[in-house]
């Protein structure tokens, strides 16, 4: 027997028309690139979308066409979001990080139709324009410049709107979005979301548990809004009601410490290492900024404890969450249970240090050659998931169908221990364990444990090729602006928290440690670079 419940489509113009009538006073801010604030309003914002939706329609757009976004976070952006979904359209934003040749591929294997480009942007888009088939660029007039010939104003193109917009018919499952791996394994892979996906994504996201978004919220966005959709917090954002503080193209630690103090932000997320640096910057001047109660949601790559530690004592609370582009990208985050709140600090702190329990509909397990491995947070399996914003395959990609289980379950790649309370850590990535006489060393483990020494900026640790043990660590390590450090000391420094056969074999000292689009360690590169390494010029090498 069903329910008596109305056939109600989860489609993301519901979010659009709420912002419109219950948060139309709500600003929404961006900085633009000459560092000059643009402020508008949600209604300013829900006004312009439907504009751009029904441009896009008398533009020819038909449903299902791809629409391709070449930008950083701002408003215009934030209104390709949700104006390019409501027209019936998918919105497809790009990896500016990315090579030219690999942004032309996305281009033509997603077919875009239609490119957004901020001005600022042009020069990019110059390097693939030979080389793609788009049939109307529409230019972003972020600096006032004008517009080369040949291409559209978008200010143009949103006048050419009459303002009587109506939405076409949406099913819930119908394309909204789309994003492209960034290709550290191989060429780009596509994720396509759905409408339902991603409400059923945001109203996930914004619970108390999860990431807590509500209208009181002041949230700034550093992740990219070309990355994994900004891990889905436009929407999340918009949904909630949030006041909403974009940065443009202005990524460096004083800029967003500006904007935390200036618009009183309360929530904002980015990886590791926009946090690093800012963590740099409040301890090289800590009287400078007068920040309130914020809380910085970190993902892309494992946040060290004691990161964690040095923004609580700057009343920052970092919160750990992990995700994956075919997951929206929300998997975990990692709050403490209520049960967990009356341990010590150091235990507390270790639980805030790992990924985290599941967000909810969202189901892990994790696999090795046994089968499914117990909750003890010892023993060690691939993570694999499931849940209704999950990717069930690539876009046009039925070659990498070994990515999904037979029973239906996503494998992450991600190496990881389950403990009794079911917060998943992250290990390692299968392609970064390190096998060394038969036994597994987690080379994130030791990262993390080498950046919280002192002298110690950052680290990355990659199995060479050995002799006789078949792989040995070695550490790249970043020491911080004038302090000093051996490998002697370093190895002390690690003695008492690992197994002596886990201590890398050699350190190597570096100015930077490459890095991927998204801001993650690029260890391929590293294992290039010290490929041959002589072992016998270390004589440190321990037993397995």
């Amino acid at each position: 027997m069903n329910g008596l419940m109305m056939d109600f489509p989860l489609t993301l113009n519901h979010f659009l028309e709420r912002a419109g009538k219950l948060f139309p006073k709500e600003e929404i801010v961006t900085r633009l690139p000459d560092k000059s604030l643009h402020r508008y309003t949600y209604g300013d914002f829900y006004r312009r979308s439907r504009a751009l939706a029904e441009a896009l329609q008398k533009a020819g757009l038909r449903p299902g066409d791809r629409v391709a976004t070449l930008s950083w976070n701002t408003y215009a952006h934030l209104e390709a979001y949700f104006g390019i979904p409501a027209a019936g359209g998918v919105l497809h934003p790009l990896n500016l990080r990315l090579h030219p040749s690999d942004i032309a591929y996305i281009i033509n294997h997603a077919e875009d139709r239609f490119l957004i480009v901020d001005d600022v942007l042009l020069k990019l888009y110059e390097a693939i324009r030979d080389h793609v088939k788009l049939e109307r660029v529409m230019v972003v007039p972020l600096t006032g410049q004008p517009v080369p010939e040949g291409l559209t104003s978008y200010e143009e193109f949103l006048a050419t709107a009459s303002g009587d917009f109506t939405y076409p018919e949406i099913e819930e499952h119908a394309a909204m979005g789309m994003c492209y791996t960034s290709g550290t394994t191989g060429r780009p892979k596509g994720a396509l979301y759905s409408h339902r996906s991603m409400v059923l994504h945001s109203l996930g996201s914004a619970l108390p548990d999860t990431l807590n978004l509500s209208s009181r919220d002041t949230l700034l966005p550093v992740v990219p809004m070309f990355h994994v959709m900004a891990w889905g917090l436009p929407f999340t954002g918009v949904m909630a009601g949030c006041k909403l503080v974009m940065p443009g193209p202005h990524l460096d630690p004083v800029s967003l410490l500006d904007l935390y103090e200036g618009e009183k932000v309360t929530k904002t997320a980015g990886v590791p290492t926009i946090w690093l640096g800012i963590l740099q910057a409040l301890q090289k001047e800590p009287n400078r900024w007068k920040l309130g109660a914020m809380e910085m949601v970190v993902g892309g790559s494992a946040a060290p404890e004691a990161m964690i530690r040095a923004f609580d004592q700057f009343g920052l609370k970092v919160l750990h969450a992990w995700g994956m582009t075919e997951m929206s990208p929300l998997g975990t985050t990692s709050r403490l249970k209520r049960n967990l709140l009356d341990l010590p600090q150091d235990e507390q702190y270790r639980y805030r240090a790992k990924q985290g329990l599941p967000t909810p509909l969202v189901e892990v397990r994790a696999m090795n050659e046994q089968g499914e491995v117990p909750w003890d947070d010892k023993t060690l399996g691939e993570l694999q998931v499931r849940g209704p914003w999950v990717a069930s395959s690539y876009f046009r990609l039925e070659s990498e169908r070994d990515k999904w289980t037979e029973d239906g379950w996503f494998r992450t790649g991600d190496v990881v221990a389950i403990d009794p309370e079911g917060y998943v850590r992250i290990a390692d990535r299968t392609k970064d364990l390190i096998k060394s006489g038969g036994e597994w060393i987690s080379s994130i483990d030791l990262e993390n444990a080498l950046m919280s020494h002192p002298a110690v900026k950052e680290a990355a640790v990659i199995a060479l090729p050995h002799p006789k043990w078949d792989e040995r660590p070695l550490a790249a390590v970043v020491l911080k602006e004038g302090m000093s450090a051996t490998p002697e000391e370093l190895r002390a420094y690690l003695e008492p928290r690992f197994a002596k056969w886990w201590l890398p074999d050699a350190f190597v000292f570096v100015d930077e440690i490459p890095r991927t689009s998204t801001g993650k360690f690029m260890k391929s590169r590293l294992r290039e670079q010290y490929q041959g390494y002589d072992w016998n010029q270390n004589k440190q090498a321990a037993e397995p």
